[in-house]
């Protein structure tokens, strides 16, 4: 008796797909939100608790990363930007480290404006210093130990401001710093030991 050919013996095995790697992110960007399943009503409900919860925390941070008079601005893009890519955020969780890059990115990015500004421009010396808390809202905001250390950070590179300002100012964890700042853990307290330095003889330098 003739023993039966197995047909799947001479079927070619499937060569599996490559994986597609994700496009690669450009340094400093903001990572793009992925789908929370949210119906448009729960993401407005959601947005609104975003708000309320976190407005004044993330003026703050503009604030205290230079934004100066634009910090409003700044913190109302951050909120509108989240709105436009809810759809693709990772989770409803994961809104609150969207909304500190994004000002980080914006305010990082003002500050390249103003730079350039400066080079083509011929600013007086003591109206730039005298914008930085010109509002009252701001003034509110920034308790008076804040605004002694608030010139010295602005000579500090923007990692280095943005890492101490989200550890010592807004209380985050490393963890928490790196994922809002697009960097590694280790990045981070490099960031960190290295603005406090410098921020310590900038202080000390003005006692002087």
């Amino acid at each position: 008796m003739t023993a039966r050919k197995s047909v799947s013996a001479d079927l070619p095995a499937a060569v599996p797909e490559p994986a597609v790697a994700p496009p690669a992110r450009e340094p400093g960007t903001v990572p793009e939100p992925r789908n929370t399943g949210l119906n448009d009503l729960e993401r407005e409900a959601a947005m609104s608790a975003l708000f309320d919860s976190h407005h004044t925390q993330l003026l703050r941070l503009a604030l205290l990363l230079g934004a100066e008079h634009d910090a409003e601005d700044l913190v109302s893009e951050a909120f509108c930007e989240l709105h436009r890519r809810w759809r693709r955020l990772h989770s409803p969780e994961s809104a609150p480290a969207y909304l500190r890059s994004t000002v980080c990115n914006l305010a990082r990015m003002r500050i390249r404006h103003l730079q350039v500004r400066r080079r083509h421009a011929q600013f007086e010396a003591d109206g730039f210093g005298e914008r930085t808390m010109e509002s009252a809202e701001s003034s509110v905001l920034l308790r008076e130990d804040q605004r002694k250390v608030i010139a010295a950070l602005q000579t500090l590179s923007a990692r280095q401001r943005e890492a101490l300002v989200l550890r010592y100012w807004m209380g985050l964890k490393e963890s928490d710093i790196a994922e809002s700042m697009g960097i590694s853990v280790g990045a981070v307290k490099s960031h960190i030991f290295r603005g406090m330095s410098a921020l310590a003889m900038r202080i000390e330098g003005g006692r002087r």
